[in-house]
């Protein structure tokens, strides 16, 4: 077994593409990016959460995948970012509801920060709906800059946040 730290994506959307429910959407990106040689090795469940910040908004569908792929973190990000326009995405407003989203949550614990790539994602610490997922397939993560435990991170969250980011069955 590799020493090698695994990388991690966020997998997210809100809103149908082309007949296709977001969670339907995200197993098609996945099989999409697998044709661009990101293999999945493990994924969440699916999980739910109200979307932020109009919770009026459709719910969000989210689940994390440890993914392999040879590429370096910035070609990584340009074939998320590739997925995502062939899924529809489009970047109006920040925060708004979309029919994709992939992040780089972790890159084998790389950190960095560029213009257009911050490693860690600098608020996945904050998210649930990137903890609770994440926790499920890597209960021993640990953050990359503060070296804080997942269940650490989890404990931190407002309540709110924990109780409304539920697994999908």
């Amino acid at each position: 077994m590799s020493s090698e730290r695994p990388i991690y994506i966020a997998l997210g959307a809100n809103l149908p593409f082309n007949g296709h429910s977001p969670q339907e959407t995200l197993g098609l990106a996945l099989q999409s990016l697998a044709a661009k040689g990101v293999r999945t090795v493990r994924l969440s469940s699916f999980w739910t959460s109200p979307a932020w910040p109009d919770p009026a908004k459709p719910a969000y569908v989210n689940a994390i995948a440890e993914i392999s792929t040879d590429q370096g973190a910035p070609e990584l990000l340009a074939i998320l970012q590739s997925v995502e326009e062939q899924f529809g995405r489009v970047r109006e407003a920040r925060w708004d509801s979309r029919t994709l989203d992939l992040d780089i949550i972790d890159f084998s614990g790389l950190v960095m920060g560029s213009e257009t790539l911050t490693l860690p994602h600098p608020r996945a610490s904050e998210r649930g709906f990137v903890l609770l997922p994440l926790q499920e397939i890597a209960p021993h993560w640990r953050h990359p800059v503060s070296d804080r435990a997942i269940s650490s991170l989890i404990s931190t969250l407002d309540q709110r946040d924990r109780d409304v980011t539920r697994r999908l069955d």
